[in-house]
């Protein structure tokens, strides 16, 4: 069995939801034999060592120092060996391809898309130029950065007049919905666009779906598991409606005819391909109710990893466990860091 650094919390704005999901990870992995050694990372960037039997996991306790490029962990003056990095770390810094240079740099293998894939899947922008590229449905969408928008917003804003109201603002590059807001005509718009730059450097403006919202979770192959479903009481899957209330729940598997559940795995199987993923990836899509064709949304590379988030519930509707999931991921990042390391240097 394979000792397992276990890392969360980071600096982004689902630092909490990281904390969360580690503790499933933890019990899961010790659970398949793994010895696991959790390692918080606070919001300022500092690593400590952190306490299992605090729950949630907190991002406090004894120091620790990561050194690139040997790849040392050391609490002090002594060194962490590890076989493998299961960084359960959401939004940037994290879920962006940062950590995974980091770790590709020193050399250890790691649960999870690669440094190209992890970015590309962060940026919302590039995502959905290349899935449109690859003929995959995504709704319109205008690109603003924050120089466009510093220097003339009215014309930031042109591009907007293409699409249909009601759109969502969003963070180029977070998750959890951190950021978003949905926009019912152009009076809000501005407001939107402000709020959400807050979060980073370039938003998008998407125009809105109406439909049903389907999510698919992939592992490496592509190997797609049975969909499932958000259904929410009301609105939209906020981050309240996600974390914090009772507004939404998540249905695995979601009430689909067999050929139209076989057809959105086979197009989340395509844009796993499409975008250069491995590892895990969750796959969203709307089902549109004025088409009835699925439509692509998101990929999330490190998608929430409690026992109850959709990820792992729509393998356990497959017929893969938690516990067993968890596994298999530590091992198939042990075997890719393998099969990388005895590729040609020249």
């Amino acid at each position: 069995m394979a000792r397992v650094l276990l890392l969360f919390g980071g600096q982004s704005a689902e630092h909490e939801v990281s904390c969360a999901s580690a503790v499933s990870i933890h019990d899961a992995l010790e659970r398949a034999g793994h010895g696991v050694i959790p390692v918080g990372i606070d919001r300022s960037g500092e690593w400590f060592l952190a306490d299992p039997t605090l729950r949630p996991f907190r991002t406090e306790g004894r120091a620790v120092s990561f050194s690139l490029p040997e790849g040392v962990l050391a609490v002090g003056d002594d060194t962490i060996h590890v076989d493998v990095v299961f960084p359960v770390l959401h939004g940037p810094k994290g879920e962006d391809g940062a950590i995974q240079g980091a770790l590709e740099v020193a050399g250890i293998p790691y649960v999870g898309c690669g440094v190209r894939g992890s970015a590309v899947a962060m940026d919302k922008h590039l995502t959905k130029t290349i899935a449109s590229a690859a003929g995959i449905p995504t709704a319109p969408w205008v690109t603003i950065h924050r120089s466009q928008w510093n220097g003339e917003s009215e014309t930031a804003l042109a591009g907007v007049e293409s699409l249909r109201f009601p759109v969502f603002v969003k963070p180029i590059a977070q998750g959890s919905s951190i950021g978003i807001a949905r926009v019912e005509d152009r009076n809000e718009l501005a407001a939107a666009v402000t709020n959400a730059l807050r979060y980073d450097d370039a938003v998008i403006v998407e125009q809105g779906i109406e439909g049903r919202e389907i999510e698919v979770a992939v592992l490496d192959g592509p190997r797609a598991s049975q969909p499932g479903e958000v259904v929410l009481v009301s609105g939209w899957y906020t981050y309240d409606a996600k974390y914090a209330d009772e507004t939404s729940r998540f249905d695995a598997p979601a009430d689909l005819p067999a050929d139209r559940a076989r057809e959105v795995s086979a197009l989340a199987e395509r844009v796993f391909s499409a975008l250069d993923l491995n590892g895990l990836a969750r796959v969203d899509f709307f089902l549109e109710h004025e088409s009835g064709r699925f439509v692509f949304n998101e990929a999330n590379t490190m998608p929430g990893f409690t026992s109850i988030s959709g990820f792992p519930k729509m393998w356990e509707a497959s017929g893969l466990p938690y516990p067993e999931l968890c596994d298999h991921l530590v091992r198939a990042a042990l075997d890719r860091h393998d099969a990388l390391s005895k590729l040609s240097l020249r």
